[in-house]
């Protein structure tokens, strides 16, 4: 029986650069370009599969706000919380292979592109952000309803959601696939903000993410999960006339960006009941099982 060189070790004793291109054909890389975390990951095809390995990057490089244990540190995490939940819109983790520069993620190679763009390019019509938002109002509906469906199922995990935003979203436009990437930084909760102003995109953030002291729990997270939607629906703003959803569903965003903590869901299941409810009353038929499960 042929082992196979990615999927079938525990560890190698090249650093995972090196042993990567010995095994197979990198035909991506994503380092500091793309990403300011320091890690670098890589498309790795093998036969006729593709996949995508995530590592944390060279131990001696200066640059990344974190250095390198706390970059392993995070893989780790997204290994715990991978395999704590099952749902179609993460990537398969199929293995984790030890070398001498830190764990190897091998995930799933999932096709499409990333939502996030520079900030210089956010208004380019050409830009996936701006081609994903110009997408019929129903397809942007069924992905958030895939976005929900997985953050209740983490949430019920015990997983607060830390550094979401657009960039974690990887959208094939051929085939309509919805991809969830890069939940290293998330988090068993509840806990306090201990950063003062924490990682994240401003677009998505909740008030409490930029209040040291302040607590991080599923009320964070609806404000996030409704901030998506303004995001991703709409101008970015609370103006009822610029959100392409329904008045029920405009209904349930707002309530879950109330700045007041106490005026918003109180969980993410609470959150999801009421999308759903306001969903199927008013916007049809929610995202079909395929994709939602």
């Amino acid at each position: 029986m042929t082992l196979h060189p990615l999927l079938d070790r525990d560890a190698v004793d090249l650093p995972a650069e090196h042993f990567l291109h010995s095994v197979g054909t990198v035909f991506a890389e994503f380092g500091a370009l793309t990403q300011d975390s320091g890690n670098v990951s890589y498309g790795v095809q093998i036969g006729a599969r593709r996949y995508f390995v995530k590592t944390a990057g060279r131990p001696d490089d200066p640059h990344p706000v974190l250095d390198h244990a706390a970059r392993v540190a995070l893989l780790r995490n997204a290994v715990r919380l991978r395999q704590s939940c099952e749902h179609a819109a993460l990537p398969d983790l199929y293995r984790v292979v030890e070398s001498p520069t830190g764990p190897m993620l091998i995930y799933e190679w999932l096709d499409g592109e990333l939502l996030r763009s520079p900030r210089a390019e956010r208004d380019d019509p050409a830009s996936a952000f701006q081609r994903f938002r110009s997408l019929p109002a129903h397809t942007i509906l069924s992905c958030l309803d895939i976005v929900y469906d997985l953050h209740d199922r983490l949430a019920r995990a015990g997983w607060i959601a830390v550094d979401f935003y657009d960039g974690c979203l990887i959208y094939d436009f051929a085939t309509g696939r919805l991809g969830v990437v890069d939940l290293d930084t998330y988090a068993p909760g509840p806990f306090r903000n201990s950063m003062g102003r924490m990682f994240g995109s401003t677009r998505f953030m909740a008030p409490e993410e930029h209040e040291l002291g302040a607590p991080i729990d599923e009320r964070t997270n609806v404000f996030v999960m409704g901030r998506t939607a303004l995001v991703l629906l709409s101008d970015g703003t609370l103006d009822a006339d610029a959100f392409r959803g329904s008045l029920a569903a405009f209904q349930v965003v707002a309530q879950a960006c109330d700045p007041r903590r106490s005026h918003r869901f109180d969980s993410m299941a609470a959150f999801c009941q009421a999308w759903r409810t306001a969903r199927t009353r008013s916007d049809g038929l929610l995202a079909t099982p395929e994709h939602a499960s």
